[in-house]
């Protein structure tokens, strides 16, 4: 089908700041739509509380941990790409179940480096999760803390159902990382607990200090995880709606899932889309989408500090935030992304912060000329964001590319 509709990037560009809520500041009281334009990443720790902030300067950390750990309004568990994603409690199922593949849809992203272990157990892929599947249901009555400490339990729950040959293979040290610290055992353990929180049967629980604790969908909620048959398409909605126009691929990618299950999900909503000219290639938008993206308007708040893995980064089409692929692979690394400087939706350099004591201490590193009075703005954004983490900004030190 021909796209009858042509958009540039800067129109792409103000349709996702609008639809990020990144156009204009939100009031605290925004949290859940916010939050569940598409989820927040919170991986590194307190990764969600940054992209919160840059949405709602109001905001405060007590008020999000109670939306999280109290009020449970909140929730957060491995979902897209199998990284901890925060999400509102109330569309679990579309950040949750919707991810679960049916038959013939593995390997999923996340899991395909366990062959190295089930080539050494002598085992499938369906039969270690079984497995893992009836081991996690010890999480319905009670909660463990770490993720460490969660791979060891379960990998002992499962060991102690094996026979005796392959109990020793189970429980040898890990050809993965840490092998003094880890059984062949845990490390299938760790990568068969993402398809396991599809099902609800882990989440994240209160944070312990420097430690996450984990327990089960229905011990911290309070009832089970409902199914609806509507998950799916409601994932696709959310992915279509926050980073369209889009392409199939570009949802398989954002998810982690494989092709047959981008597929499957895809076909969900299909004629609700409609085709899109961008940048000379045919994406797809929500149909109801249309509008808001034709008139999108400039952004009242065009410059902003994001975090390193702000969902507004989190699209497919990179070229679209930042053109120069030498300086994409310093925002998008494999570990540990920087900060970004976001000038009218395009990344215009990067940010790193670091905390020593009480104090923080930023560097700012411009990628282009930043427009007058971008310094002094820059820097009191750098004092609120250090007193949202309640520490005091020592230094704002810029550097040069």
């Amino acid at each position: 089908m021909p796209a009858k509709l042509s958009v540039t990037a800067e129109q792409v560009r103000r349709y996702r700041l609008a639809v990020h809520h990144l156009d204009r500041p939100c009031p605290p009281s925004e949290l859940l739509p916010v939050v569940g334009v598409c989820g927040i990443q919170n991986s590194p720790p307190g990764a969600w509380e940054t992209a919160c902030f840059a949405r709602m300067p109001g905001s405060t950390l007590p008020m999000l941990q109670a939306a999280l750990e109290q009020e449970k309004t909140l929730l957060q568990a491995w979902s897209w790409r199998g990284v901890p994603v925060v999400f509102p409690t109330a569309e679990s199922a579309v950040f949750l179940s919707a991810l679960a593949a049916e038959p013939g849809e593995e390997p999923w992203i996340y899991t395909r480096g366990v062959t190295l272990a089930l080539d050494f157990l002598g085992i499938s892929w369906a039969e270690a999760l079984t497995l893992v599947r009836q081991a996690v249901e010890i999480l319905d009555d009670c909660t463990v803390q770490s993720k460490e400490e969660l791979d060891r339990v379960l990998a002992a729950q499962v060991a102690a159902q094996l026979p005796p040959a392959l109990r020793e293979r189970w429980n040898a040290p890990s050809m993965y990382d840490r092998p003094d610290r880890q059984s062949v055992g845990g490390a299938a353990v760790s990568f068969a607990l993402r398809p396991c929180s599809f099902l609800g049967q882990v989440v994240f629980g209160a944070r312990q200090g420097v430690h996450p604790t984990f327990t089960s969908y229905r011990r911290w909620v309070g009832h089970p995880l409902s199914p609806d048959p509507q998950a799916g398409a409601g994932l696709v909605r959310k992915f279509v709606h926050a980073y369209g126009p889009a392409t199939r691929a570009d949802f398989a990618a954002w998810t982690g899932s494989s092709p047959q299950q981008a597929a499957r999900l895809w076909k969900t909503v299909q004629s609700e889309l409609v085709p899109v000219n961008k940048a000379g290639k045919t994406a797809y938008l929500l149909e109801q989408d249309v509008p808001a993206l034709q008139q999108a308007a400039p952004p009242e708040t065009p410059l902003l500090l994001l975090g390193g893995h702000d969902p507004y980064l989190d699209a497919r089409d990179r070229g679209l935030l930042l053109e120069e692929a030498a300086l994409q692979r310093q925002v998008w690394r494999t570990v540990a992304n920087p900060g970004v400087i976001l000038y009218n939706g395009r990344v215009a350099g990067i940010w790193k912060a670091r905390t020593v004591r009480d104090c923080l201490n930023v560097t700012l590193t411009p990628f282009e000329p930043l427009p007058a009075g971008a310094d002094a703005q820059l820097t009191r954004e750098a004092e609120r964001y250090a007193a949202f983490r309640g520490v005091s900004l020592r230094r704002c030190t810029w550097e040069d590319i």
